[in-house]
């Protein structure tokens, strides 16, 4: 059975020319290193700049949704205390009712609970 896998291809194999001499080598072995690190400093350029739109579109949505979460707890405090402020009234204005509607949620929680 043949082998299938795939190997790096090693520096110096025959897609590039061979150095005919130990100058010539570490020349092309620079030239080599400046257009792959060339190559790779484009690619990341590009990716950056792809990105760049997306993170500025996520950051905005980000901040509106926080907008809105800290308008909606606003409002749902100012509800709450307007409740609160209601129920007081309420427990002032009839105070016997208040007590006897309390005993009576206390003594149905107890039986539903048992």
């Amino acid at each position: 059975m043949a082998d299938t896998s795939t190997r790096p291809t090693p520096v110096g194999s025959s897609d590039f020319p061979r150095p005919s001499g130990p100058a010539s080598g570490e020349s092309q072995g620079k030239d080599m290193l400046n257009r792959v690190t060339d190559s790779a400093h484009s690619a990341v350029d590009r990716l950056a700049d792809k990105a760049a739109p997306a993170v500025q579109k996520l950051e905005a949505g980000v901040a509106q949704a926080s907008d809105a979460l800290h308008e909606q707890a606003h409002h749902l405090r100012e509800r709450g205390d307007e409740w609160t402020h209601s129920m007081r009234e309420t427990v002032r204005r009839h105070p016997l009712s208040s007590v006897v509607l309390a005993f009576a949620v206390g003594a149905l929680v107890a039986r539903v609970t048992r």
